[in-house]
């Protein structure tokens, strides 16, 4: 919950930070100062398009819209220096801390130097000494300041990384350990000759009149624990996408795995009906062949998982035989969670 909670604020904050900017950019604007106008534009534009404002912003190509924004944000910085406002002056000890919160630590660190170089060179022929000693000092400071909260940041994750690996809510395992886990599964299979299998399971959301997708987080953590019932202590399961799970299963072939997709689609059905939601879920299994990795086996279960539910959802669909081995949407079905 901790993690739901700060992406909440810092969603709220670079609402009202863009907010705050684009009052600034037009009141920059309505007393003619273009150049302090353009920067709050650019400070605007580099919130907006931050992964912070959206989720959807993480996705390409926004972070490298992101990237040159804050290239031509510095860069209005840096011309202010000598073409002024100097009133934009504060605003570069900014530009520290907005580096190493978008930029990786080299890349940060870079920054960091050019901008205090062109600083201290732009003070020395711009400004008188009080001046130039109180600008560096507290550009200093800035730098300093960034520092410590980056080495805080690197710590802090480094400190959680062994809690992350499994989802707050589901408590299926992070979509960032699926391809190094599965590459090692891979691995062990091809060494000791053994059958694996994925299992891709995907609620049908888009074949429902309404959005249920608020109602259905309202029960992820039960969809978790039920996923987590019907698997085996070596099988592994990872939250993929929003309301999409990765199954791994060790020494099982494809149509052993088919039957098992069946079984727990058929459980997950009737957790659904549970709690009033009228959805179908559907399943997509990829078995292990030579020449196969981690990606071609993830691509192979989600392409089997795309055919189940285009031809209608409610059924799983092996990749390797594209048949069906769920009843048809209109059969009874029976069992119900284990949760």
């Amino acid at each position: 919950m901790a993690q739901m909670a700060e992406k909440f604020l810092l969603s709220r904050l670079s609402r009202v930070g863009f907010v705050a900017l684009a009052i600034v950019a037009a009141l920059a604007a309505f007393s003619g100062d273009s150049l302090t106008a353009l920067t709050a534009v650019a400070a605007a534009a580099l919130v907006f398009t931050g992964s912070t404002f959206h989720p959807r912003r993480a996705e390409a190509p926004w972070p490298a819209v992101n990237r040159l924004i804050l290239c031509g944000f510095l860069a209005l910085l840096l011309s202010s220096l000598w073409a002024g406002p100097w009133s934009l002056v504060h605003w570069l000890y900014l530009a520290p801390l907005v580096a190493f919160a978008l930029l990786p630590l080299s890349w940060a660190a870079l920054v960091t130097v050019v901008c205090a170089f062109f600083a201290m060179i732009a003070t020395h022929w711009s400004a008188g000494l009080p001046e130039r000693h109180q600008m560096i000092s507290a550009f200093l400071l800035t730098i300093m300041l960034s520092a410590l909260l980056v080495f805080l940041r690197e710590y802090k994750s480094r400190q959680l990384a062994p809690l992350r690996r499994t989802d707050e809510l589901t408590q299926a395992a992070s979509r960032e350990y699926l391809s190094a886990d599965l590459h090692k599964e891979i691995q062990r299979s091809e060494r000791e000759g053994t059958d694996m299998s994925l299992i891709m399971i995907g609620l049908d959301t888009h074949l429902s009149d309404s959005d249920p997708d608020a109602d259905i987080r309202s029960i992820l953590p039960r969809i978790g624990r039920y996923l987590h019932s019907q698997l085996r202590d070596f099988d592994t399961y990872y939250r993929v996408a929003d309301l999409q799970f990765l199954i791994i299963l060790p020494g099982i072939s494809t149509a052993e795995a088919a039957v098992r997709a069946d079984t727990i689609r058929k459980g997950l059905r009737a957790l659904l009906a549970s709690h009033g939601l009228e959805l179908t879920v559907s399943a997509g299994i990829s078995g292990l062949n030579i020449g196969d990795d981690a990606n071609s086996m993830q691509q192979s279960a989600a392409n089997a998982l795309r055919r189940a539910q285009l031809q209608g959802g409610n059924r799983a669909q092996s990749y390797s035989t594209r048949s069906h081995t769920a009843p048809t949407p209109t059969e009874p079905e029976t069992g119900g969670p284990a949760a």
